[in-house]
Formats: C-alpha cells, structure tokens, sequence
C-alpha cells in the first residue's frame, strides 16, 4: 500500500472484473480507461479511482451502449447520462414486450403440436378465440397429475381431435359459458338448480371430449379455478370474467358433485 491507495496490473484487473485482458487494452486504445500509474519496472498500473471508471465502462457496456456514447458521458463534464439512460430503458423495454410476443406464439405453437392441433394462424384464431392454451399450465397440470390415467387418457384423447372436433367443442364450450354468465349475473345461487345443472353441463362436457370425470376429479379441477387464474382463464377468457364468476363456479361444481354423490 501506498499513499495513494493499491495498484494493479492488467491482469489481476482482468481477474477482479472477470473480462480478458484483450478487453482492457481496448479499453486503453479506445479512450476508456488508461492505467493512471507504473510500476518501478515501468509496468502500467491502474489505481482505486480507474476501477471506479472500469465499473461505470462495464455498466454502460451491460446496457450495450456503444464505445462513443460511453467515452462521451465518461469524458464531457457537461454529458449526462440520463437521456440515454431513459432512452435504453425505453428500448429495453421495447425489446421485452417483443421478446414476450414471441414466447406466446412460441407456446402457443408448441401447445398446438403436443394437442395434435395443426391449424394455421387464422384458424387457430377462428376455432379458439380468446381462449389460449396456456402452455405454463399444462405442464404444470401434466406434472401435478403424471400417475393419473386419466390425465394420460385426456391427453391422448386431445391428440386425436381433428379440426373440426376441436370447432365443435369450442362451440360447445361457448355456448356453455354465456348461460354461465347470464346464471351469474340473474342472481342465481350457487347451490341451486341452473347452477348446479351448470356444473354437471361442464362434467359431462369433460367425459365427452377428454376423460371420465367423476364428482371427485371434477371438485379437484375446480379447486384450480380459484387457486391458478391461468386455469380459468382456460375456461372463460380475462375479457369474459367477472369478479366473483370463479368462486360462484367453483360453488357450483361442489353443490353438483354433492348432489350426484347424495342422490
């Protein structure tokens, strides 16, 4: 130690920092960052105050400004670096909502190809509207439910729908949720008659197009609806729910499934 603090070769700076050397000698070219001191045998130097410099380069660099932009805001007085801060922000920001885009098509094509759905972008659109396979919560639901036959059963029964199997129960299951919709906002109760009739509708509707579903998986899957909205959101599309539309389903199921086993 000196009085003017510790000193360090290029390669233990290259160590402390975790780039090459290669990078510091650029650095050196470019205008960045010069070692400020040497050694006794000539060797450069860098001091406490240039690895204060070398983080700023390396933030700067993480954020991909380039070199001229970086040297500009490290060298100017008058430079601030708030502008192409905000502006990078932006542009980050920019990038993520693009990159989100692309996952969801991504998922969403995935999804289709483990369903056995092979439908160009217009008919996917056409058959399932605002309804989207969320692809995050079928592999949650195919892990959760993995030693169930009747999971392997619904999958494979999914795989084997055609076009037109797949319009159909779209439709079916539209149909369905508008009188669910219209049940809920009359007032009905959960545990009535049309509520119930309601649930048994959504069971048999199951049965037909996936696997059996007794009173018991039907109560465990409208457990999801109120715990994961990725599950409902599967059943009643964001732009179709109404607060309290999950509970009062979910009451529903449970009133029929009650009324089956009792009756």
């Amino acid at each position: 130690m000196t009085e003017r603090g510790a000193s360090y070769s290029v390669g233990q700076v290259a160590g402390f920092a975790g780039i090459t050397v290669r990078t510091l000698h650029y650095y050196d070219r470019e205008g960045l960052l010069s070692p400020s001191e040497r050694s006794t045998a000539g060797y450069r130097l860098y001091n406490d105050r240039d690895l204060a410099r070398l983080q700023q380069i390396l933030f700067y660099r993480e954020l991909d400004f380039p070199v001229e932009e970086i040297r500009s805001i490290l060298t100017d007085p008058q430079a601030t670096a708030l502008g192409p801060l905000r502006e990078r922000h932006r542009q980050l920001n920019e990038q993520i909502a693009k990159l989100q885009r692309m996952v969801e098509v991504a998922e969403q094509a995935i999804e289709m190809e483990r369903t056995g759905v092979r439908l160009s972008p217009e008919e996917r659109f056409d058959i399932f509207g605002e309804v989207r396979w969320d692809l995050s919560y079928a592999t949650d639901a195919q892990l959760k439910w993995a030693d169930s036959a009747r999971q392997r059963e619904s999958m494979e029964r999914a795989a084997r729908h055609s076009k037109e199997d797949w319009r159909q129960l779209m439709a079916e299951s539209a149909a369905w949720r508008r009188e669910l919709i219209v049940a809920f906002e009359d007032g009905q109760p959960a545990g009535g008659e049309r509520a119930m009739d309601l649930a048994e509708q959504h069971r048999a509707h199951v049965e037909r197009w996936f696997t059996a579903c007794p009173p018991e998986s039907h109560r465990m899957i409208a457990g999801d609806y109120l715990t994961d909205p990725r599950a409902f959101a599967m059943l009643v599309p964001p732009s179709e729910q109404l607060p309290g539309l999950a509970q009062f389903l979910h009451a529903a199921i449970e009133a029929n499934a009650r009324r089956i086993m009792e009756g």
